[in-house]
């Protein structure tokens, strides 16, 4: 999809966006199977949360999903990068939130949903509710020429990948040629971008290491609650804005403070379209007021 029709859709949508763009795929061959295409991301939507940082947060989700509904060209696919519910000790509580979650999500006009847990999802029970209600946690498909992968450094409650999913990752790539177009799902990033945050994986640098000799690779990750961009050598890592709130910028306190009180003006929460062609180009998409 070229940059100017991108641009026309999101203008008869009625979404005010910002967009950067990336070079992507420059040196992979043509595939007779690729295509320009593009997906929606969304990440953190915490359903279950109450508090100050969103006053509105039991209504938040319903309005992304009316934002995304919008849309005049309708994305390939939805991808929920984690933290789909808000922590709870309550398993039965989880269960329901989870419940009431997939209840809303479902008014998707895209039918190609898929799903992602993150630490507040899976850590307290290794990611058995989540898998209940959603399937695995970590996962591939393909689509128009590119390799997607799913990662979970969430299910583990130090933060770590874990070696079978490692020699999982592994034993992947080693079906992929090197000049293969790949993306990478994860919910925590995957570099050290804040240790002391909990805003690493503990065994991310081996997954990175895995994924180096591969000349195509994107990574798109949450967590963090916000627009955030960082390379590892010729790897791009795309943070995402939450859904439900916004978190302090890396690396600005010596300990992560709490979410700071709701600014409508900032404009910190939505979702994100990406159109992938041979640049990625990011929209990031703030939710439609009802």
């Amino acid at each position: 999809m070229q940059q100017t029709d991108r641009r026309q859709f999101l203008k008869l949508a009625g979404l005010a966006g910002v967009t950067f763009t990336a070079g992507l795929f420059p040196r992979g061959p043509a595939d007779a199977q690729s295509g320009d295409f593009h997906f929606v991301q969304f990440s953190d939507t915490h359903w279950g949360y109450k508090g100050a940082a969103n006053p509105d947060a039991e209504h938040t989700l319903e309005r992304a999903v009316a934002t995304v509904n919008g849309l005049a060209t309708k994305p390939d696919f939805i991808v929920f990068t984690g933290d789909l519910t808000h922590t709870t000790d309550d398993g039965k509580l989880r269960r329901e939130r989870m419940q009431r979650f997939k209840e809303i999500v479902s008014a998707l006009s895209v039918k190609d949903v898929r799903f992602m847990p993150g630490e507040h999802d899976a850590s307290l029970d290794k990611g058995e509710a989540f898998k209940e209600f959603f399937g695995a946690t970590h996962w591939t498909f393909d689509h128009k020429g590119v390799h997607f992968i799913a990662l979970d450094n969430v299910s583990d409650p130090g933060a770590k990948l874990g070696d079978e999913q490692l020699a999982w990752l592994a034993a992947d790539l080693k079906q992929r040629k090197t000049d293969d177009r790949i993306v990478v799902f994860t919910h925590r990033p995957l570099f050290d971008l804040v240790p002391n945050w909990d805003w690493a994986t503990a065994d991310g640098a081996k997954a990175v290491a895995l994924l180096m000799p591969y000349q195509n690779v994107v990574v798109f990750y949450g967590h963090i609650h916000q627009e955030h961009h960082h390379m590892t050598g010729h790897i791009a890592h795309h943070a995402a804005k939450s859904l439900i709130f916004p978190q302090a910028a890396p690396g600005t306190a010596p300990k992560r403070p709490p979410p700071p009180p709701f600014d409508a003006s900032l404009a910190p929460l939505g979702t994100r379209d990406v159109a992938m062609a041979k640049a990625v180009t990011i929209t990031e998409l703030p939710v439609v007021k009802a």
